[in-house]
């Protein structure tokens, strides 16, 4: 098999090289240089070769795929991709049955009811073989493609089916070979093509302001999405940028030199930042003087005068605090970059701009196109006043991460409302040179807003803004009354009882937001978030303590399911027991699909799944038997591993999401 692989690569290799040297000769024949009456002859000739060698390399570069396919999964079970794995088959089974017809999509897509997968290209490719004058039925083009599949240890058996849909049921097989190697090696992230440095950006709190209700999506889903990149494998950096800069701070220091004289010496008693902020900008808004005091203050903030710099670190010191008990709660880490972090950035990015003949005059302002037909909306980098915008910290900030940070993959977690906002963002960034689109991904991860129960935006029953801190605290309480009228309390500890109630307030909240599609708005519900039955973190916790709990009372050790996992065959004889397993397989599938599209309900969906084929399994499938006693006659290890199996995927799952799973509810 490698001598095959060596002799067509040869072929190939030698092949590539009379291609260059033929190139080399019709160069040298276009430039004059090679002297011949014949000339257009030659010519006709050396291209003619050059067609017909290209040609072969074609198929020599298609068999050395083939023969190589043939050994790709010699000895490998780890967890893979299967649908991707599928689709590299059927690319590879299409080469090699139809050489000349160029490259088609391979759509393989998941098929419960036919098998498992199931490649539907066979119709495409017979209408691209007619249009070349070739007629076969998509049935028949389907029969040849089966024909031509290469080892792969996933299919167990190939079903041509209807208008040419080949149906695949997976190998059970090796689906146990790949279960085993799970529970003796964990949950591994799949192998990457490149290790990203990837640039998150999400929550960002205003300082001097609480956080609320509106910062709970962008923290919850940019936490999740850092999860599920450092799960995989990629260098994460998690953004948090904060509004710490700005006009708003010439009357927030203003106001702190009046109430506390001595903030210089002695620590000022904030405690209530948003009362401090209404404060000043109530004085702001109906008194001229200390307005003009305010500004003054920006100004004197600005050129780092170090008492007003003290003032400002000083009320930003208070914000952090507040905004870390929050994220302590959640679970959520950040490193902050506030808007300071960039105002030398965006100093030296004007003069750029200037000086590359980017900015233009529009009425005082100095204003940027991201686009040369002008036909979209410009970035305001350069107000009337001389001050910068958040246009122009937004456009140093990519810069920032492109070039200092080496960003390989930026990703914005805001409101679906500054999707506009992050176009023009780009096409600036682009028509300046500072991001090219092929070597950086960019990402805006859209979410809708949270409504109440009354369909409109969340809100207390007095019109104010839901505080964060207070919602997860209404949580805490919800949770204990659930865990109380479930009498919980009395066979809990009260450490386990305080971990159960943790666990399923925050679980639930976070939870409640992931599993709908972030793209759309939800109704926020206690009520509905704390029920045991359905789509819910109540039930997706207590089902995971069941499975942990059933080796528990079966009298068997983490340590003893280790040692069975060298020497047990994991059990998948049964329908209920291989469905199951079949889940759990598709594990890699599931994330796959969220790196294309950063929305995290689809893992909600997959463990929800797990959660009901378990249930399935476990009112159809025995794991302990016990006698009319109540004394325990059997233990089936095989199920107990499938069970193992399932828990370990269900954590790391629970990880990505956020939730934190209790070994007693």
């Amino acid at each position: 098999m490698a001598l095959d692989i060596y002799q067509y690569r040869f072929r190939a290799d030698a092949a590539e090289a009379e291609i260059k040297s033929l190139v080399h000769e019709i160069k040298e024949l276009h430039h004059g240089n090679i002297n011949d009456d014949t000339s257009d002859g030659v010519l006709s000739e050396l291209l003619l070769q050059n067609t017909k060698l290209k040609h072969r390399l074609a198929i020599l570069k298609r068999a050395c795929e083939v023969q190589e396919s043939k050994t790709r999964y010699s000895g490998r079970s780890s967890m893979q991709c299967i649908q991707e794995e599928l689709v590299q088959t059927f690319t590879e089974a299409v080469e090699a049955a139809f050489p000349d017809v160029p490259d088609v999509g391979i759509p393989v897509v998941p098929s419960p009811k036919f098998g498992d997968f199931q490649c539907n290209t066979a119709l495409q490719l017979s209408q691209l073989l007619k249009a070349r004058g070739v007629k076969i039925a998509p049935y028949e083009v389907a029969k040849k493609i089966v024909e031509h599949v290469g080892q792969n240890p996933w299919i167990g058996r190939m079903d041509v089916a209807g208008p040419g849909f080949i149906n695949v049921t997976l190998s059970k097989t090796h689906g146990s070979k790949v279960l085993t190697a799970l529970l003796q090696t964990g949950v591994r992230p799949p192998p990457l093509e490149k290790k990203l440095r990837v640039v998150v950006d999400f929550s960002s709190p205003n300082i001097a302001k609480e956080m609320h209700v509106g910062h709970l999506r962008s923290t919850i889903i940019g936490e999740s999405i850092c999860r599920l990149l450092e799960f995989l494998g990629h260098d994460v950096l998690r953004i948090n940028h904060v509004g710490d800069w700005g006009t708003q701070f010439g009357m927030l220091i203003a106001h702190l030199h009046d109430i506390f004289p001595d903030y210089l010496t002695h620590s000022p008693p904030i405690g209530d930042l948003q009362a401090f902020y209404k404060e000043s900008k109530k004085r702001f808004d109906e008194d001229p003087e200390f307005k003009r005091r305010a500004y003054s203050c920006v100004v004197k903030l600005q050129n780092m005068d170090p008492d007003y710099n003290k003032a400002w670190q000083l009320i930003c010191d208070v914000s952090r605090r507040e905004f870390q008990k929050v994220y302590d709660r959640l679970d959520v880490t950040l490193v902050e970059r506030g808007e300071s972090f960039y105002q030398k950035r965006m100093e030296r990015l004007v003069e750029e701009l200037k000086s590359n003949g980017f900015l233009e005059e529009d009425g005082g302002r100095k204003v940027m196109w991201g686009a040369l037909s002008k036909d979209s909306i410009p970035f305001t980098i350069v107000k009337s006043d001389g001050g910068f915008t958040y246009d122009t910290s937004d456009l140093a900030t990519i810069k920032q991460r492109i070039e200092e940070e080496k960003g390989d993959w930026l990703i914005y977690v805001t409101d679906a409302g500054q999707a506009t906002h992050f176009q023009v963002l780009w096409g600036c960034a682009e028509r300046a040179g500072i991001l090219n689109p092929s070597h950086v991904r960019v990402d805006h991860v859209g979410f809708g807003v949270v409504l109440g129960e009354d369909k409109k935006k969340f809100k207390t029953r007095s019109g104010e803004t839901v505080r964060l801190a207070d919602l997860l605290d209404e949580g805490l309480k919800r949770a204990l009354e659930k865990l109380k009228e479930k009498e919980r309390d009395k066979v809990l500890t009260p450490e386990e009882l305080k971990a159960a109630q943790e666990s399923v307030a925050y679980g639930c909240i976070k939870y409640a937001d992931l599993s709908h599609n972030r793209v759309h708005e939800y109704v926020f519900s206690f009520d509905k978030m704390l029920e045991d039955k359905g789509n819910t973190a109540v039930y997706l916790l207590y089902a995971f303590t069941r499975i942990r709990s059933i080796a528990r009372l079966a009298g068997v050790t983490p340590e003893q399911l280790s040692a069975a996992a060298a020497n047990t065959p994991i059990s998948l004889d049964h329908d209920k027991e291989w469905k199951l397993g079949k889940v759990v397989l598709r594990f890699y599938d599931v994330l796959a699909v969220i790196t294309k599209d950063l929305c995290l309900h689809h893992l909600c969906e997959y463990v929800y799944e797990i959660a009901t084929a378990f249930t399935e399994f476990y009112d159809n499938c025995y794991c302990i038997e016990k006698d009319a006693t109540g004394e325990i006659k059997k233990v089936h290890m095989g199920r107990l591993l499938l069970c193992e199996a399932v828990a370990m995927i269900l954590e790391c799952s629970f990880h990505i999401l956020g939730l934190k799973p209790v070994e007693r509810m």
